[in-house]
């Protein structure tokens, strides 16, 4: 049950406790007050037969010791007193009044229907009233929950789209100093601040590289003059590993600022990946198994797309295992390999730099596919299918151009 539905519910369930309350407390003072007044009346008209019986003259509703009366009241008539009594237990009600004059009980007796039609018209009343007034607070409270639930939505979805990844998301200010208010304020402070450091934190990055770049070319040409032996061979490896990192590093950079452009041309994914696959291959490495379900043509940027699939099946290699196996079917593109699976956190939330792991792969490989995906205005998703490995989607549907 959503805060809307919760508020406009609690809203309701308040105006109509309310106006039971009130109708409860107003039917109880009518029916007393009401009585009261039945009672002042029939003992006015029980003294007035009283003088006239004493005077030798009884009305024609006066009733002279009755053989039937409640026994409340014929009680407290024996005791000496004047009282009144209302009588429910016949067919209808009966407001008595009696009391003794010498030897004779004195008795006054009138209906009471209308008093009690008067109070039943009441409560008709007092439920349609309550009634109204509940479907009033109810409509009342289906808006106002509507208004409070369009802007915490608006302030959850544009914090969805700051997690994605859209710093320039920001929730439009409204006015006003309530709880929501505040809300909209602190969401836009942490947007900026996020965006902030995030900026100065890529900017640092960059710049690091490029002050690299130049140390780095030398000590790559510096470990090609080293005579041949292992040493050598090791100093050129791990060379060739930091400037590699170091170029990696530098495409992230590329790509976070939103200035890479897509150069496209139609091309056939079938052969693309084919391609892709054996440029990614690396010396003594088991071969990819490239299956083509389906062939079709795309409009895309074919070196994008061959460095995507080039980490997707580096990353295999490296923190999965074979068989790894690239399938083509229209224009989706599955890489699959036989390892352990993603872990939860890339599940959830997707590739993160720097972060790496025994199974993860989360270095900066899969992070720049994501990059070039986006750049392509293409999905990149990763999935651990139920018969285990990992799973890399590419999906290119919407460059799909027709078969070749």
């Amino acid at each position: 049950m959503g805060l809307r539905i919760k508020t406009a519910v609690a809203i309701t369930a308040v105006s109509a406790l309310v106006a039971v309350l009130i109708g409860l407390v107003v039917h109880h003072r009518t029916a007393v007050n009401q009585l009261d007044t039945a009672r002042s009346d029939i003992d006015q008209r029980l003294l007035s037969a009283v003088e006239d019986h004493a005077a030798g003259f009884d009305r024609p509703r006066t009733i002279l010791n009755p053989y039937r009366m409640p026994g409340p009241l014929r009680r407290a008539v024996e005791q000496g007193k004047r009282a009144t009594y209302l009588d429910r237990s016949g067919p209808e009600p009966a407001l008595w009044a009696a009391t003794r004059l010498g030897d004779d009980i004195i008795v006054i007796k009138h209906a009471y229907t209308r008093q009690d039609r008067n109070l039943a018209s009441l409560d008709e009343d007092l439920w349609l009233a309550g009634g109204l007034g509940t479907a009033l607070a109810a409509a009342f409270g289906v808006a106002l929950a509507t208004v409070v639930g369009r802007r915490l939505n608006a302030s959850a979805r544009t914090a969805e789209r700051i997690a994605d990844g859209d710093l320039t998301a920001r929730l439009k200010p409204r006015g006003g100093k309530d709880e929501i208010a505040r809300l909209i304020h602190s969401v836009n402070t942490m947007a900026d601040a996020l965006a902030a450091r995030l900026q100065a934190e890529r900017e640092v990055t960059a710049n690091i590289a490029h002050e690299l770049r130049t140390p780095v070319a030398g000590l790559v040409a510096a470990a090609g003059l080293l005579p041949p032996g292992r040493p050598a061979e090791l100093v050129r490896e791990r060379a060739q590993r930091v400037r590699s990192l170091m170029e990696d590093v530098l495409e992230v950079a590329r790509l976070d600022g939103d200035a890479e452009q897509a150069e496209t041309d139609v091309r056939a994914l079938g052969e693309l990946t084919r391609r892709a696959v054996r440029a990614a291959a690396a010396p003594g490495q088991e071969e990819v198994t490239v299956t083509v379900v389906r062939e079709c043509l795309v409009e895309t940027d074919a070196r994008r797309v061959e460095r995507i699939l080039a980490n997707l099946v580096t990353n295999a290699f490296r923190h999965g295992a074979a068989p790894v196996v690239a399938e083509v079917d229209g224009g989706v593109i599955r890489v699959r390999d036989g390892g352990p699976g993603f872990p939860e956190h890339l599940l959830t939330r997707g590739p993160q730099r720097f972060r790496t792991g025994s199974r993860s792969g989360l270095g900066l490989g899969l992070t720049i596919a994501a990059g070039q995906a986006r750049v392509l205005g293409a999905r990149l998703t990763f999935t651990n299918p139920s018969g285990g490995g990992a799973e890399a989607v590419l999906d290119l549907r919407d460059a799909v151009r027709g078969a070749p």
